[in-house]
């Protein structure tokens, strides 16, 4: 029908050049004082031959684009050093098994990962056992223990019947060999028919368990760790015996609102390195016995370089690391440098960047992301 609308589709490339073009506004400069602004050959938002990229200035408020001018200061030197969460000795412990036996729930049943315990709170009964000899020989020997026991009672009663007539030693006599059968007794029946219990050495959360009832367990077994979660130790490693003496601050990667107060270095190595230890500190702390973490540990000596967030370093598809650097209204270029980590949210850039650049510093990922 005539009056229907027609549409027609319009080939991208007549839409490129119907866009006006765009071009890099002067003043930018790289580290070494040379012009980083030229006519940029592309439009919209696309990557331009020349590796710079093109942002309307729509897109760069949809992509929450922020940049910063970079000043030059002195920061501290850092270097990061792999660690683990250890326990606080202090404040957790580790329950073992004193002997071998079999498991027995406690009076509030067994234990699982999480619950909290009391220091002194009954865990598990351990029930001894032993091989058929060893069980029949100790069956004999209490039972020789209490036909004793009869005997010696019976005599300590007919002596104080006497008494007065026979010396009053004798009847002294009767009555510690009494006591000393009745403790014979008592702890020959319980490695026979007894059991111990297993008590929690401090409070806090059980954070492993192995054991299950009926379970048979050796000595030394470990069967329950239990820690408090907001006290808990970190242990780095470095090669570097004076480091310990150097290290000014340290703090977590991607654990920013954990503080870290260092203790000291130890002086005998462990798996080729030396443990440098750090006390945990902070509410609610997300952190597990075990869990690998790094440190970032700030040293007492000075370094000159550009301080930014963390997020503004990225890195080129050659695996190089770069920021982006605005060199006009809607051009961003990229820009090799070289970082060192300042703290969890930090870096600082050494070599790379002029105080008259401005880099960007949120969206950064999205820019690197444009083809």
């Amino acid at each position: 029908m005539h009056n229907k609308l027609a549409f027609f589709v319009i080939p991208a490339f007549v839409i490129g050049l119907l866009s006006p073009i765009v071009s890099g506004a002067p003043g930018a400069h790289g580290p070494d004082g040379e012009h980083l602004d030229g006519a940029a050959s592309g439009s919209g938002l696309a990557r331009l031959p020349d590796g710079s990229v093109n942002v309307p200035k729509q897109a760069q408020r949809s992509m929450a684009i922020r940049t910063v001018m970079a000043v030059e200061n002195d920061h501290p030197l850092t270097v990061e050093l792999n660690g683990r969460v250890a326990i606080d000795p202090n404040a957790g412990g580790r329950v073992q098994a004193p002997f071998s036996g079999r498991i027995e729930a406690g009076p509030k049943g067994l234990p699982v990962a999480g619950q909290r315990v009391e220091k002194g709170q009954i865990l598990i009964r351990v029930k001894p056992v032993a091989s058929a000899i060893d069980r029949s020989n100790q069956e004999a020997q209490l039972a020789d223990l209490r036909a004793n026991l009869i005997l010696a009672k019976q005599r300590v009663e007919r002596l104080e019947s006497l008494e007065g007539s026979v010396p009053q030693k004798d009847i002294e006599a009767a009555r510690a060999e009494l006591s000393s059968l009745k403790g014979r007794e008592r702890a020959v029946s319980v490695s026979v028919i007894g059991s111990e219990s297993i008590t929690a050495p401090a409070s806090g959360i059980v954070a492993s368990t192995n054991v299950l009832s009926g379970q048979i367990v050796e000595a030394r077994d470990v069967l329950f760790e239990i820690i408090d979660p907001n006290r808990m130790f970190v242990e780095a490693n470095s090669t570097d015996v004076a480091l310990a003496n150097r290290i000014g601050q340290a703090s977590l990667v991607s654990f920013p609102a954990i503080d870290l107060i260092l203790l000291g270095g130890g002086r005998s190595l462990r798996d080729g390195a030396l443990p440098i230890t750090f006390q945990a500190q902070g509410k609610g702390m997300a952190l597990a016995v075990g869990q690998p973490v790094t440190v970032i540990a700030k040293l007492n000596e000075k370094v000159k370089g550009i301080a930014l967030p963390a997020e503004a370093l990225v890195r080129n598809p050659e695996n190089q690391p770069i920021v982006w650097i605005k060199s006009g209204a809607e051009r961003f270029i990229a820009q090799k440098v070289e970082a060192r980590a300042l703290d969890a949210n930090t870096i600082v850039v050494v070599k790379g960047l002029s105080p008259e650049n401005r880099v960007v510093v949120s969206g950064t990922a999205l820019i690197n992301q444009i083809r």
